[in-house]
């Protein structure tokens, strides 16, 4: 009930409703609150120009009032011209319940509630009016003031029970030192029981087995000793209400009835009308509470999602911290690796430079002892020992001096490192190192008010749920063999509406579809099982998916002499030779049954009417190759033929307006013909398997009109031993 406590609390004060009032807007207000922000309208403003009668106010709405000044766009409370009942030069105060309130002259405690005696009230002035603190709507009172709006009991009771049940809890009567809480209370002892007591003292046998009892809160209710407060009229206060007038809305007395300006208006019993709207109310609060229902179920969801976020976003987290450490990892390495790279140029540097010192500073002190001695032969005065070893030193001095040549004194190495990182498309990436869609699509959801089959056609469509967000490149729709057997792959592409045309008829097909994205495969949709359509079977719903089969001539496979019509439903001939035509749909299971009228018949044509093979010869005579099985009929007989062997010759031909029927019944495997609504002949084809198409052959002398969807006859039922017994 904790939940009701703000429904029990005044929009001005704050606090527990006292002496509620109903407002015409059906808002509640404190009476003595609704005396705290009485406003005093301009006295060109009469009641009487108001057209305000009591509860029956004007419609004094919020615009204007905001014409008037009342209300002050400067601040969203209520104003004043003056004529406030409390100082109009106090300042507005916020009550509880975000209400902005004038407080009264005398100021009083936010919970007092207490109105003084009558005697005490300051009048109401002329021309006062009232703003509902919650809708804003303004009215005008008349001369009766605030009586004019009736008093809310009903809220009033349910305040005093709320506040009786927040009360203390109530003690035994019975226990002898340290009395416990009672749990119930005997409203015809009157006396309050802990669990204990109650046993012992009111056992629920004998004599009072009959004693109703009652929580302890309710019994306390029943205890006050003031009744319960009777509602009276507001128009004759001496007078309780005892009808319900159905145009106005509201409970009325007898003299309103009398003399008021209900006499006219159909009332009703005040306690009829009690149930009435008691039922109504019960009946709203069953849908309000489903809401509730859902709501609660719903905010379960919703802490349940927040749990998930949370262990999501850690586990994210950890995964994040996990591959940019690998990252870092990866860079390290590659950090060692190019700084060992740079160490070994270091020293193959440092190597070759210091060769190159070794060599020069052996070179140098060769060719410095050199010249010392030559310094010195040459200080010698002895010309002839000079000469004996001038010309050796000669050639020894240009010999080294050529060893000091190009390239000797010129530096092996430069001090250069000649490497350059290049680390730009790297930083690059790494600034565009992001969050990429990493998860496979969600599992599609198949939108079955989409789904159909026509025919051997099946159509499905799907969609991706809608709170995904999950990117997707493409679907796969898969279906089985329509016999229980594997899926098989039927369509893959960016669609989400897809019709499979070729399957068999009379098959239950199972359907899924799932879609992918660079990361991989998602989930399957739910299996969807349709039927294709059975000839014999009437049209249904969807939930059941199965029609009688419909279909046309097909001109793509048609001889060119062929000509057709009517949107392929009509068929004639150029040549005088026989052309053959078949249907655009083939059959391989179920019963179905079709039929072609002759709308024009000239010189006796014998055209053939029966059902082929797909690569059956389309210049001849349908049944002349083993890839058809017909009958031919002309004006006075017919004949059953196939791979050109001529059967069961039969009395009766055909005219202009004739009609000839094809039943074809793969539960049996045979193929029936019917002339006008009779069978013609006996079975015509046995052991019939495999795929058929509806065929016929004819020449110019003939005109024929298909006429498909056709229920099986009535002469006839699937499974019958023998179907000619059954011609009626």
């Amino acid at each position: 009930m904790d939940e009701m406590e703000e429904e029990l609390k005044c929009p001005v004060c704050g606090s527990f409703f006292r002496e509620p009032i109903i407002l015409p807007c059906s808002h509640n207000i404190c009476l003595a609150c609704a005396r705290n922000i009485l406003v005093q309208t301009p006295d060109a403003e009469s009641p009487q120009s108001s057209r305000a009668s009591g509860s029956g106010v004007s419609d004094y709405d919020y615009l204007d009032l905001d014409k008037m000044s009342l209300y002050s766009e400067a601040d969203s409370g209520y104003g004043s011209y003056g004529g406030f009942i409390s100082t109009p030069t106090t300042p507005c105060q916020k009550s509880p319940n975000g209400v902005r309130v004038f407080p009264p002259s005398v100021p009083q405690p936010p919970a007092q509630h207490l109105l003084p005696q009558p005697s005490s009230l300051p009048p109401i002035p002329r021309n006062s009016c009232i703003t509902c603190p919650q809708c804003h709507r303004s009215l005008i009172l008349d001369e009766r003031g605030l009586r004019g709006f009736p008093k809310n009991r009903v809220l009033e009771g349910v305040v005093d029970r709320y506040q009786q049940s927040k009360a203390a809890a109530l003690k035994c009567q019975l226990c002898e030192k340290s009395p416990k809480e009672a749990t119930v209370m005997c409203e015809q002892c009157d006396v309050f029981y802990c669990d204990p007591c109650r046993l012992r003292c009111h056992p629920p046998r004998g004599p009072l087995a009959k004693h109703r009892l009652v929580p302890p809160a309710q019994g306390r209710i029943s205890r006050r000793t003031s009744p319960r407060k009777i509602s009276t009229c507001t128009e004759h206060e001496l007078e309780n209400l005892s009808m319900y007038c159905v145009q106005c809305k509201m409970p009325v007395c007898y003299q309103c009835l009398e003399e008021g300006k209900h006499g006219t208006h159909e009332v009703k019993a005040l306690g009829a009308m009690w149930k009435l709207h008691k039922g109504q109310l019960s009946q709203a609060l069953n849908g309000l509470s489903d809401r509730a229902t859902e709501a609660k179920e719903f905010l379960v969801q919703l802490r349940n999602m927040v749990q998930h976020i949370q262990e999501n976003g850690v586990e994210f987290e950890a995964c994040l911290v996990a591959q940019c450490d690998a990252l870092i990892d990866a860079l390290n390495r590659r950090k060692a690796q190019l700084l060992s790279r740079v160490n070994k140029e270091h020293e193959h540097k440092l190597k070759v430079v210091r060769d190159q010192i070794s060599h020069c500073t052996v070179k140098l002190r060769q060719t410095t002892g050199l010249m010392e001695y030559c310094l010195e032969v040459i200080k010698e005065n002895d010309p002839s020992g000079f000469l004996q070893i001038s010309d050796a030193l000669i050639r020894r001095v240009s010999m080294t001096e050529g060893q000091w040549g190009k390239g000797t004194l010129t530096p092996r190495m430069t001090s250069d490192f000649d490497l350059t990182l290049d680390n730009g498309p790297l930083l690059q990436t790494i600034h565009q190192l992001d969050f990429v869609q990493m998860k496979v699509p969600a599992a599609p959801m198949l939108q079955l008010e989409e789904c159909c089959t026509q025919n051997n056609s099946a159509t499905l469509s799907w969609k991706q749920p809608p709170l995904s967000t999950i990117a997707v490149d493409g679907y796969i729709l898969e279906l089985d063999d329509g016999n229980m057997g594997p899926f098989r792959e039927v369509y893959v592409g960016t669609e989400t509406i897809c019709t499979v045309d070729g399957l068999h008829f009379n098959s239950t097909y199972k359907s899924r579809v799932k879609a992918f994205n660079a990361s991989g495969v998602g989930q399957y949709s739910k299996t969807l099982i349709m039927q294709t359509s059975e000839t014999g079977l009437p049209p249904c719903d969807i939930q059941s998916i199965g029609t009688v089969a419909w279909f046309t001539f097909d001109p793509a496979s048609a001889h060119p002499d062929i000509v057709l019509s009517n949107d392929n439903l009509t068929v004639s001939c150029n040549s005088y030779d026989d052309r053959v035509v078949m249907g655009n749909s083939a059959f391989s299971r179920g019963v179905h049954y079709w039929e072609m009228s002759v709308d024009r018949y000239d010189n006796h044509p014998d055209p053939a009417f029966g059902i082929a093979r797909a690569d059956v010869l389309k210049d001849v005579m349908l049944g002349k190759d083993d890839k058809a099985w017909a009958m031919y009929v002309d004006n006075n007989r017919s004949w059953f033929m196939h791979n050109n062997s001529h059967t069961n010759r039969t009395d009766g031909g055909i005219g202009k307006g004739a009609t000839i029927g094809i039943l074809l019944d793969f539960s049996r495997g045979i193929l029936i013909f019917l002339i006008n609504d009779e069978q013609q002949g006996p079975v015509a084809f046995e052991g019939l398997e495999g795929v058929y198409y509806p065929a016929i052959s004819l020449n110019r002398n003939v005109q024929i009109t298909l006429h498909t969807g056709l229920p099986i006859p009535d002469f006839y039922s699937p499974g019958d031993a023998d179907p000619a017994d059954s011609v009626c």
